[in-house]
């Protein structure tokens, strides 16, 4: 699976909104810590808005915080709102390949909805086995 460098800022500045308390942070505070370039990490949190992770407020005492608890936001939501659906791999392949292809899709979509932004926080990751499908 490869994850665009849009997706890899989101998570991580969601990881930085879900460690900075309860007060709104900034962009520019945001790209310092996780050092994202500036302009990229406003547009990424635009989109994070657009997508009802993050809410935002102008003004001096503005910022961003999450929309929704940290046990409640997983990677799968963050990564859908960045660069859209995961999608199977354009194949032609047939029979078992493409079961191949269905099972490789089906374990990346179960470990990263299971997976939370609160699990990543705390490093206390839940068990990531997926059931292996029949082939």
């Amino acid at each position: 699976m490869r994850l665009s460098a849009r997706v890899d800022y989101a998570l991580r500045a969601v990881l930085e909104l879900a460690t900075g308390g309860e007060s709104p942070v900034t962009a520019d505070k945001i790209a310092r810590a996780q050092e994202i370039p500036p302009k990229f990490c406003e547009s990424i949190l635009l989109q994070l808005r657009r997508g009802g992770i993050v809410f935002a407020q102008r003004g001096p005492e503005g910022g961003y915080w999450l929309a929704k608890p940290v046990t409640e936001i997983s990677l799968l939501e963050i990564i859908e709102v960045i660069d859209g659906p995961l999608g199977s791999p354009r194949s032609q392949s047939s029979g078992a390949l493409q079961q191949v292809w269905t099972a490789l899709e089906d374990a990346e979509r179960h470990i990263l909805t299971e997976v939370k932004v609160s699990h990543v926080v705390s490093g206390d990751l839940p068990p990531l086995g997926v059931p292996t499908p029949a082939l």
